[in-house]
């Protein structure tokens, strides 16, 4: 009886996986989707921040794309089909682990604990008008658990650039873990849930490193630190 029901979670949550929840879009990096011309990057030694600093964020369409695939996985997860097959943990692991405004959440409060104003803009023709100090473009993507995948992975920027839209940094972190499938037979209910918990804990540590990064990209010179060291530099346009 035991390895029947534990076969039977395992469909159930294959079938889940399969027939609902979206499987994480295509990372892109902002520099493709904002920055249409070439330039050179800031003179700035690096990122202006304190409380005189006025901060203007944009979210770049990747983390656009990211926020309504999370959406979409934990409405899914929460009452799609399947739903009647799974025990209640599962489902409130699901959809606890696919929060769709975590990232962008936790980046903006560590970004206002650095700078003296924080305002997060629709576009980039809204910013430029508004002309704040320095400029933040916020790039966020998540993998999460699917039918076909139990990798894990969470990826998180925010690059800076000064008054005139010149590049001065990138503040990231990263982190990724590789899962046994969630559906495997073996697999009691809790270890599903444990494993699916796991999704969370890795979208934290990346965000931790991202805390890092900002703290280290604010206190030391940005001189060897730039993303147009290994790719052609962009301008906002």
């Amino acid at each position: 009886m035991k390895l029947a029901f534990a076969s039977t979670l395992a469909i159930s949550v294959l079938a889940l996986s399969a027939c609902s929840v979206p499987t994480a879009p295509k990372a892109v990096s902002s520099l493709d989707t904002l920055f249409t011309q070439p330039v050179g990057r800031s003179s700035a030694a690096q990122v202006k921040s304190g409380p005189g600093v006025s901060l203007g964020v944009v979210y770049s369409p990747s983390t656009q794309t990211n926020r309504e695939y999370l959406r979409e996985y934990q409405a899914n997860a929460g009452t799609g089909f399947g739903q009647s097959l799974l025990v209640q943990p599962i489902h409130d692991a699901y959809v606890a682990t696919s929060k769709p405004d975590m990232a962008v959440d936790w980046v903006k409060a560590s970004l206002q604990r650095q700078f003296g104003s924080v305002t997060v803009y629709p576009d980039m023709q809204s910013l430029r008008a508004a002309n704040p100090d320095v400029v933040a473009i916020v790039d966020t993507h998540s993998q999460l658990i699917t039918s076909r995948s139990s990798d894990i992975k969470a990826d998180v920027s925010a690059d800076f650039y000064d008054g005139k839209f010149n590049y001065i940094g990138t503040a990231k972190g990263s982190e990724a873990k590789e899962l046994t499938p969630v559906w495997a037979d073996f697999k009691r209910s809790e270890e599903i849930v444990a494993d699916i918990n796991q999704q969370q804990e890795v979208q934290v540590r990346a965000l931790q490193k991202f805390d890092q990064s900002l703290s280290n990209l604010l206190t030391r010179p940005t001189d060897k630190v730039s993303m147009l060291d290994n790719k052609q530099g962009h301008n906002l346009q």
